[in-house]
């Protein structure tokens, strides 16, 4: 168990029986009044974000998560197959779990978290930067171009 001090955008809690990542957090100290810490939790099944008031100091459990690195291999409709660069095992996830499946290419390095106590799978997290070429563009037409 931890408390609201120990908050950090990407951890994640559970909260009301189920998971949410902390997308931004404020701790509050108002001139009248107990001190709290205003949140923005995602909820890792639906994808919502949720605002969340918690009190200052209040216990929270943290869950245990595991990142590794995988290897992207090819896409199957709805689903993303994917391999473990250390065990070779292949694992699938679906499309819904990738923030920016648009940009995956074969062969891109991706890191997978899991959770450490059901071992599910809650986000795939895409490389920072990824380099890809323009195939085709619209010609430019005279008046249609910026200055600075």
């Amino acid at each position: 168990m931890a408390t609201t001090a120990d908050f950090r955008n990407g951890l994640i809690i559970e909260h009301n029986r189920e998971l949410f990542t902390i997308v931004e957090f404020q701790h509050v100290k108002p001139g009248k009044g107990s001190a709290f810490v205003r949140t923005k939790l995602k909820n890792i099944k639906t994808g919502k974000v949720l605002p969340n008031t918690f009190p200052a100091g209040v216990k929270i459990n943290i869950q245990r998560v595991e990142r590794r690195a995988y290897q992207y291999l090819y896409r199957d409709g709805d689903l993303f197959h994917f391999m473990n660069n250390e065990t070779f095992e292949q694992t699938y996830i679906d499309k819904n779990l990738i923030s920016a499946h648009n940009f995956l290419k074969e062969g891109h390095e991706v890191e997978i978290v899991t959770h450490t106590d059901t071992d599910t799978v809650i986000s795939c997290e895409m490389p920072a930067n990824v380099v890809l070429e323009v195939t085709y563009t619209e010609p430019g037409e005279k008046g249609n171009t910026a200055t600075n």
